[in-house]
């Protein structure tokens, strides 16, 4: 018999959220009467804040789901130190699922890691953004993500051995799922990708993820970063009995809205008998979808999630799944009886993320869509935490699981038996080591997914798409070349009150809400558009940064269209200097029977052989420039030297003569890296130009041109609010970025429990007509305690405030809080190594683990810390080796538990 064996808590969206430091709610801004992000604010800063207001109609918010370890007379958890893994064997490569595949290779004798290739070629004569010469380390094996369904990939490896790069391997393909329906696209970060099981673990993942895939054919894209680690995304310590953690973004929609949707969807005979059980009225006022499930039943919910967990405007993901590294999880199947098993962990992670939960586990009163099949008997619902309550889609006549009503567990997940448990259903609150279990079509999860909005069954066929180079072109757009685009063409120079782009005769079956992919290129952080659909006013898109101009990415956003092949959607953006992407084409839900596609055989694993690494003349984009003030910028851009030495200036001026040139700079490789130069000297208020120009021995090439306009002479100031750092229990950094605009200025920051504030720091004097950082440090602050701020500037020309950002305070006590800082004073045999530590209240033993592989081996002295506060903790260290690549970290401990750093890197000379 088994203990409480794992505790599920779940914090969620709407009214009061439970929230980890620096996860603020940011909600949309609106721009001129056009809702934008805050990037808008540097595209088109010469309208500083005036029409700005907050957008309460759709604003993403955070929720937090943590599953616990119980079983505490049975495996102790002592306290959060990483446990130290066996390697686990991958046998076989899992299926492709429709964004990704499984490269593994043999080992090489003698090699220190491997650089792994991708391609669509079969010649390699270009490359899938991020994997050319990818050093993936000493493995066998690595996730390809990122891709597109139907596609044969080509892979090719070379080892790197003390003699430096070997020959290539033969060419290796996978071909992606070819059916459309729904895509979980995988991120994996570095605590998976530098952890010596890595392979199993993102196998692990391919695993769970095509299982999903093949159960549902939702046409939308699900964007979740996973994670290995014994902190949350923010680098807060995961509390030592947790064994996973979600983070997922929710939208508060009006209750009609949602359940209007959701009626409209119906696909399959669960949804029938599901909606016929659901109310004649509101239970709630609004309900809370996940954004993903928001997205499947048509609605505008996009992802929202930074890789730090906060949530805002352009956030590339819809949640994060960190799996606690300190737990004792098995990767491979069957997992032992000391063991729990990754997968099923992961599974409930994700589930979390695509919407199921109850609000019973939050403080507000607006239901979870989970919440709408909640019953204690025939026709009597229960939505409270007393009683029986259980799960049924035939208005409480069929108990298909009960719901979880101990506190101790999450209100949203099933009720479980003491271990070993009959039923181990992945959802169950309380899990057993030993144990495991999959969502299936029958499973109580498949079945909760399928009614609260995604659609169980087989996927449809491929929908038609729409080539952005056939549309119609006004204004300053062009037709350019894009060998990774559909068509090898894309259509740019969209926005600055200019450029517009429209798709003519796009088709829909019946007049309806229909999800619309967009696929586009953009090497800026965030770009906006808006987009009008059959002439109507243009609503506000955002296109997060794919990377490159040449490397293809996809938002997707749900539209009205009318029955027929008349639609029309535009794309455009009427500020001046104010970009839109590059676009390479749309695409249309449909529904049409799919046609069966069999799956592709791996091809086996060849000896390698060698083949010359390629060079040429250099390859050059030039990317939006940033900062752009009264008489400065920074100019941006990225160079692939193509294995030359190449130098790479830009060229500046108000016509396209340019005039002016920034100094050389020296760039060596076969990647694409970014360049930038900062000018000053220019004219207020003044439109220029500017390409970034590389030359190397075998040519020179110009990139194309791009224009910002500076900002007039004076102005009000503009300002934007950054997220807090440094925060410890009673104090905390906080932080603002503000172009004084050509008048002194003052600056302060706004605090309190409330956005009444209530305190302010002192205040500031800044000058000039460029950006600068603003901070301060508040103390005093009480422990486990959310606070709100703002930064404020005030000039002659007006006072302008940032928005809201939220972070909380620690617990009074905890164990530390750490930091691996860049090492310094390197030296052939020495080098400082660096932190910063919170030893959060208690003493605090501190020392280093260095060495040469992440093993490390050697360990600095111990220091001793004390207090509330983040303080420097540095050792040098001597006996090294010359031209070596070390590893190390900081390891604190204190009563309450251990923590280790990140791993960082140095060489020395």
């Amino acid at each position: 018999m088994c203990a409480h064996p794992s505790i599920s808590t779940l914090a969620v969206f709407p009214d009061k959220i439970m929230q980890r430091p620096g996860f603020p709610l940011i909600g949309l801004i609106v721009f001129g009467g056009v809702a934008l992000g805050l990037a808008a604010l540097a595209g088109a800063s010469n309208l500083p804040e005036q029409n700005i207001i907050s957008s309460s109609s759709l604003q993403p918010r955070a929720a937090t789901h943590e599953t616990r370890a119980g079983l505490r007379g049975v495996i102790q958890f002592p306290n959060v130190n990483e446990v130290t893994a066996r390697i686990e064997t991958v046998s076989s490569a899992p299926t492709p699922t429709r964004s990704s595949f499984m490269a593994t290779w043999d080992s090489v004798s003698g090699a220190k890691s491997y650089l792994l290739d991708v391609s669509t070629s079969n010649s390699f004569s270009s490359y899938v953004d991020g994997y050319y010469n990818l050093d993936v380390g000493d493995v066998n094996g690595r996730a390809v993500t990122g891709l597109n369904p139907g596609t044969t990939y080509y892979y090719r490896v070379r080892p790197y051995t003390v003699a430096g790069a070997g020959g290539y391997s033969n060419v290796m393909t996978a071909t992606t799922a070819i059916l459309t329906g729904l895509i979980i696209n995988p991120t994996f970060d570095s605590s998976i990708l530098n952890n010596p099981n890595s392979l199993a673990i993102q196998a692990m993942i391919n695993r769970a993820i095509a299982i999903y895939e093949s159960l549902f054919s939702d046409p939308i894209t699900v964007q979740i970063l996973f994670r290995y680690s014994t902190t949350a995304p923010d680098g807060t310590p995961l509390p030592p009995d947790v064994l996973s953690e979600s983070l997922s973004v929710g939208y508060t929609l009006p209750w009609n809205d949602f359940i209007s949707a959701l009626r409209a969807h119906a696909t399959t005979s669960n949804d029938n008998t599901a909606n016929a059980s659901l109310p004649g009225s509101p239970l709630s006022t609004n309900i809370v979808p996940s954004s993903g499930n928001g997205r499947a039943v048509g609605l505008d919910t996009p992802p929202a999630m930074f890789p730090d967990g906060h949530v805002g405007q352009g956030g590339p993901y819809d949640g994060i799944v960190t799996l606690n590294s300190a737990q004792p999880f098995q990767f491979t199947r069957p997992p032992s009886s000391g063991s729990f098993d990754a997968q099923s962990g992961t599974e409930h992670e994700i589930d979390e993320i695509m919407g199921l939960g109850s609000q019973l586990s939050t403080t507000g009163t607006d239901l979870r869509p989970q919440d709408l099949f909640s019953w204690s008997s025939p026709g009597v619902r229960n939505l409270t935490s007393s009683g029986t309550r259980y799960f049924s889609i035939d208005a409480g006549a069929n108990d298909i699981v009960d719901f979880n009503q101990d506190p101790s567990g999450d209100l949203g997940d099933w009720l479980s038996e003491p271990c070993p448990q009959t039923h181990p259903y992945v959802q169950n609150a309380f899990g057993c080591p030993g144990q495991f279990s999959d969502v299936s079509a029958t499973s109580p999860e498949g079945i909760n997914l399928d009614v609260i909005g995604y659609g169980l069954g087989n996927a449809p066929a491929p929908c038609p798409t729409y080539e952005a180079e056939s549309g119609t072109l006004t204004g300053s757009a062009v037709i350019q070349n894009c060998p990774t685009c559909s068509g090898e063409h894309k259509v740019g120079y969209v926005g600055n009150n200019s450029g517009t782009l429209q798709f003519n005769n796009v088709t829909a079956n019946t007049t309806d809400r229909y999800v619309v992919t967009i696929w586009y290129t953009n090497a800026d952080p965030v770009r906006y558009a808006l987009l009008s659909v059959n002439g109507s006013s243009g609503t506000p898109v955002s296109f997060p940064s794919t990377g490159s101009f040449q490397t293809v990415g996809f938002v997707q956003r749900t539209v009205t269209l009318n029955a027929g092949s008349n639609n029309t959607l535009e794309f455009y953006n009427p500020i001046i200097g104010s970009w839109a992407p590059d676009f390479d084409r749309i695409g249309v839900n449909c529904s049409i029977t799919p046609t069966p596609t069999p799956t592709p055989t791996p091809t086996p694993t060849p000896t390698p052989t060698p083949t010359p690494t390629p060079t040429g003349v250099p390859g050059v984009t030039t990317n939006p420039a940033t900062n752009v003030a009264s008489f400065s910028a920074t100019l941006n851009g990225a160079v692939n030297p193509h294995g030359l030495s190449t130098t790479v200036h830009f060229e500046y001026g108000t016509t396209t003569n340019y005039g002016s040139m920034t100094a050389s700079q020296t760039k060596t490789g076969n990647t694409n890296q970014n360049v930038s130069a900062n000018i000053s000297g220019l004219t207020a208020n003044t439109t220029y130009h500017f390409r970034i120009v590389a030359t190397n021995s075998a040519g020179t090439t110009r990139g194309s041109d791009r224009t910002f306009t500076t900002l007039s002479a004076t102005g009000a100031p503009v300002v934007i609010t950054n997220p807090a750092t440094l925060i410890a229990s009673f104090t905390a950094t906080l932080h603002g970025l503000l172009d004084p605009h050509g008048l002194s200025t003052n600056v302060h920051f706004e605090y309190g429990t409330t956005t009444n504030y209530g305190s302010m720091t002192a205040s500031q004097t800044k000058t000039g007509n460029t950006y600068q950082n603003a901070s301060a440090n508040i103390s005093g602050l009480t422990a486990n305690t959310t606070y709100h701020f703002r930064i404020v500037a005030t000039n002659s020309a007006g006072t302008r405030r940032g928005s809201d950002m939220v972070f909380t305070t620690l617990a009074a006590t905890g164990p530390p809080v750490v930091r691996t800082d860049p090492a310094t004073n390197v030296a052939s045999h020495s080098a400082t190594l660096n932190s910063i530590v919170d030893p959060h209240g208690l003493s605090t033993s501190v020392h280093f683990q260095y060495g040469t592989s992440t093993s490390y081996g050697s360990n600095t002295a111990s220091q001793n810390l004390s207090g509330n506060t983040y303080q420097h903790a540095s050792a040098n260290v001597t006996g090294l080796s010359g031209s070596t690549t070390y590893h190390f970290r900081v390891v604190a401990t204190n009563s309450a538990g251990t923590t280790h750093g990140s791993d960082k890197t140095f060489t020395t000379p």
